[in-house]
């Protein structure tokens, strides 16, 4: 089976009634995407069911968030506040991180269950118990049946916090999916490509999740919001972030573990030594455009965050970086983000084993790699 733009979005429109996916923009993105699963992925029968199932539910999404803006285009005009965005390293803490802010109810946070299916617009008063909440839960339950080690390789739940990588999968422009499946082509093409659009889609599906269920100020994470900082302020010129810092070298075998363990279930090729390259050159580039961001526009909009004091005392770790960006922190925020941490403690999930060998890379290389960045922040841990 090969999969084909044409056929996708027919797909699509028959599943849905609907016939509008927007701005075109996106169309490059998934015909590289198409491409890349055609010629590069080697794809075995389960990873064409889940990917078909990837790239269809994007479209769909699409779909139903231009029909919900025909019907409601008041939605255009709600202002998303800040947001707040935990970026830095994959492995670095990113997520309890995220979690902790989630926590706090002055916060509005992208849910899983919304992320997933953000039509229609939830409401404040149904919202902890929306039916797509049981949805995300089977669909969890699932995939932690069909591959087990993913509950200690990465904390999801179907209430919580998520990473905002399906709202850019909506206009095929993530790094996420060369995570998911191995995409050279489509990763040089991603590096270097406009995302304005991407970001402005982003925001397109804020503004429709916190219509009818606020609050506007809005908290977001996911570690390639690195690769185009300069875009996504274009859309948030607002925005503030907090930067988790933790040893490259400690940090890089466990996210090839984790992309290794995650394309295993859509493909059978083993590449560790070709990831493991490609893992170090991409975020070595993340973090050098990060770092040039940050020196043109100023250190006022950063809170940096250890990955050590973060698991060693949460929640006051939370409250330095809420002051050094001007954020209040109150006793709620305190008190709710106690309650998580002493809920999620560190290692609660069980172990990740791996090893940097694995992946044809020693310490030394990864730090020499990172020099700049080692000699410019506290990435102890």
């Amino acid at each position: 089976m090969t999969f084909s733009a044409d056929e996708l979005e027919d797909g699509a429109r028959q599943a849905t009634g609907l016939d509008d996916f927007g701005s075109p923009y996106y169309r490059e993105g998934l015909e590289r995407t198409v491409e890349a699963l055609n010629t590069e992925a080697d794809l075995n029968d389960l990873g064409r069911v889940i990917q078909h199932a990837t790239v269809s539910n994007a479209l769909i999404q699409r779909l139903k968030i231009e029909e919900t803006y025909k019907q409601h285009p008041e939605i255009a005009d709600e202002v998303v506040e800040g947001p707040v965005f935990v970026i830095g390293l994959p492995r670095t803490g990113t997520t309890a991180l995220s979690q902790l802010v989630a926590a706090d109810p002055q916060f509005r946070s992208l849910r899983m269950w919304e992320s997933q299916q953000p039509t229609p617009p939830p409401e404040a008063e149904t919202q902890h118990c929306d039916p797509r909440i049981a949805d995300a839960e089977t669909g969890l339950a699932m995939l932690n049946d069909m591959f087990p080690l993913m509950k200690s390789l990465y904390n999801s739940e179907a209430t919580a916090a998520t990473e905002c990588q399906d709202l850019m999968g909506m206009s095929f422009r993530t790094f996420h999916f060369d995570g998911a499946v191995r995409a050279p082509s489509y990763l040089a093409w991603l590096m270097d490509c406009d995302m304005g659009e991407t970001y402005a889609y982003h925001a397109r599906v804020l503004k429709l999740l916190q219509w009818h269920c606020k609050p506007s100020l809005w908290h977001l994470k996911t570690p390639v919001h690195v690769f185009a900082l300069d875009a996504l302020v274009e859309t948030y010129p607002n925005a503030r972030f907090m930067w988790s810092h933790r040893d490259p070298a400690k940090v890089m075998g466990s996210v090839c573990s984790l992309i290794k363990y995650v394309r295993s279930w859509s493909s059978d090729r083993d590449d560790a030594h070709e990831l493991g390259a490609e893992q170090l050159a991409s975020w070595v580039e993340g973090i050098r455009r990060a770092m040039d961001f940050r020196r043109r526009v100023g250190d006022e909009r950063f809170a940096d965050v250890s990955f050590a004091e973060l698991q060693s005392s949460p929640v006051s770790t939370l409250e330095r970086a809420y002051r050094q960006l001007g954020l209040e922190f109150t006793e709620t925020s305190r008190r709710t983000a106690g309650d998580w941490a002493q809920s999620h403690r560190p290692g609660s999930r069980g172990a990740h084993d791996y090893d940097l060998a694995d992946y044809g890379l020693t310490p030394e290389q990864v730090r020499a790699s990172f020099a700049e960045y080692l000699a410019t922040y506290d990435a102890t841990g």
